[in-house]
């Protein structure tokens, strides 16, 4: 059988699993939709290639790659500051980038943020599974390069198509390519268990600092900082969403991300919505964060833009 040309791994770095849009109507059978953490990086790398929504990139957890290419066709690169060069010769992120045959890329350790977006013309062509997605989910063993869920190791192949087509060259305005230096406040629609909380922990969660643990993974980002009272430190196991805002009985808030538990029982306070969340999948751990109230029209309005802008 004829292997199809594509990038061929020497380094495959810290953490880099294939990703797109996440899978959908899985959690009856106790998944969760996993998908890229940084959608809005994630979905500049397909736009610029001209990629339908929902293609599958390579999402890359704090740089050190390198990749030889078999075939000519157009990457883009997004998402954290990493230093990115093609035969050692620097070249420009948010961009689209000409590879050829034989060209080798490199990708170093950012300098702000910590998850890269590696995106190919047409995308990385991985056949979708369970939930029409390709997604690696580690923890259970599905999706990815080889279909069981675990990261890119050296000598992987991610195949590609040939370009057919020229590029024009593209590159994403400065003010749609956000600074990860800058102070974090994430945007939280009170919800759920809310009844759950006093007055003052609702004041304390709103108005103090919080700090993003080392703990923090796909799963979810533990947070440190004032413990928050409740009342009643359990219910009974119900679904989780994305960004959903729990609290163990010590205190310390854990926002559930993509690759999250489907039930937990755990009272929740409110939600995080997406569009923070992409802001937050490019923070390192020790990052300080402030959280504040939205309503849940002004989170849909918010979605519905994004949208109707990378899909619409």
């Amino acid at each position: 059988m004829t292997t199809q040309a594509g990038f061929v791994f020497s380094k495959p770095g810290f953490l880099s699993l294939l990703q797109d849009g996440g899978r959908r109507g899985v959690m009856h059978m106790g998944l969760a939709g996993g998908g890229a953490m940084d959608r809005h990086a994630w979905a500049w790398a397909n736009r610029l290639l001209g990629n339908p929504y929902g293609s599958p990139s390579l999402e890359i957890t704090f740089g050190s790659i390198e990749f030889t290419s078999e075939l000519d066709t157009w990457i883009a690169l997004t998402g954290a500051s990493a230093p990115c060069a093609i035969n050692g010769e620097p070249q420009p992120l948010w961009s689209t980038l000409h590879v050829k045959t034989g060209d080798t890329v490199s990708i170093g350790a950012p300098k702000t943020g910590i998850r890269s977006y590696l995106a190919v013309l047409g995308g990385f062509q991985i056949k979708a599974g369970l939930g029409g997605s390709s997604a690696n989910f580690v923890r259970e063993g599905i999706g990815g390069v080889t279909g069981d869920g675990r990261p890119l190791k050296e000598r992987d192949r991610l195949p590609c198509m040939t370009g057919q087509r020229a590029i024009p060259s593209r590159k994403v305005p400065e003010h749609w390519q956000p600074d990860y230096k800058r102070e974090l406040t994430l945007s939280v629609i009170p919800c759920a268990q809310i009844e759950r909380f006093p007055a003052p922990a609702l004041h304390t969660f709103f108005t103090d600092d919080y700090t993003l643990s080392p703990q923090t993974d796909r799963m979810g980002a533990r947070l440190k900082g004032p413990a928050l009272e409740i009342h009643g430190s359990s219910l009974i196991s119900e679904g989780t969403s994305l960004g959903a805002i729990q609290v163990p009985a010590d205190g310390q808030p854990i926002i559930l991300l993509n690759d999250r538990q489907t039930i937990g029982g755990y009272p929740k306070l409110g939600a995080v919505t997406p569009r923070s969340l992409d802001a937050l999948a490019q923070r390192p751990p020790g990052t300080r964060l402030r959280f504040k109230a939205t309503t849940l029209h002004e989170a849909q309005l918010e979605e519905r833009r994004f949208l109707c802008f990378f899909s619409g």
